[in-house]
């Protein structure tokens, strides 16, 4: 069976899942309930503007999640709109899910009509996030010390 990449809207049994995820990765750790992310993908449920999150899926089976926000760093609000919040099974890594997830979300900002589309990410992922396409644009951004990144919508 082949992967599919759904707009969780249309396919709400994976909501709980991403919740799950993201919660875990990114924000338990600092003692963010998990109501917040409830509350912040409960908008991605909501209207067809941003935030949308996207999720890697076989059949029934959910491999991984990306989504396309706003904005995803407080000291950055000036970029507009980010891919975030990228996560892959790990029984599902290195079978280019997470390349195909942000390619996903990246073209959906370019169909929207945004000429670029920013990423931020901790030091360690420079190199992952450049091998993809990604131009770093700021470095040590706020306290986790991030890496800005950007990429602009193909020339036709």
């Amino acid at each position: 069976m082949t992967v599919t990449i759904s707009d969780l809207r249309h396919i709400p049994e994976f909501f709980d899942t991403v919740v799950d995820r993201i919660w875990q990765a990114w924000w338990k750790r600092h003692g963010v309930p998990e109501a917040y992310i409830v509350e912040r993908l409960r908008e991605n449920m909501a209207g067809n503007d941003l935030p949308i999150a996207f999720v890697a899926h076989r059949g029934a089976t959910f491999l991984g999640t990306a989504s396309l926000l706003v904005s995803d760093l407080d000291e950055r609000r000036q970029y507009t709109p980010w891919v975030a919040a990228v996560w892959i099974e790990p029984d599902a890594r290195g079978q280019g899910l997470a390349p195909a997830l942000i390619a996903h979300a990246c073209a959906e900002a370019f169909a929207r009509g945004h000429g670029r589309v920013y990423l931020c990410a901790v030091p360690v992922r420079r190199s992952y996030y450049m091998a993809l396409g990604w131009e770093p644009i700021e470095n040590e951004v706020g306290p986790l010390t991030l890496t800005v990144f950007v990429k602009a919508r193909p020339a036709t």
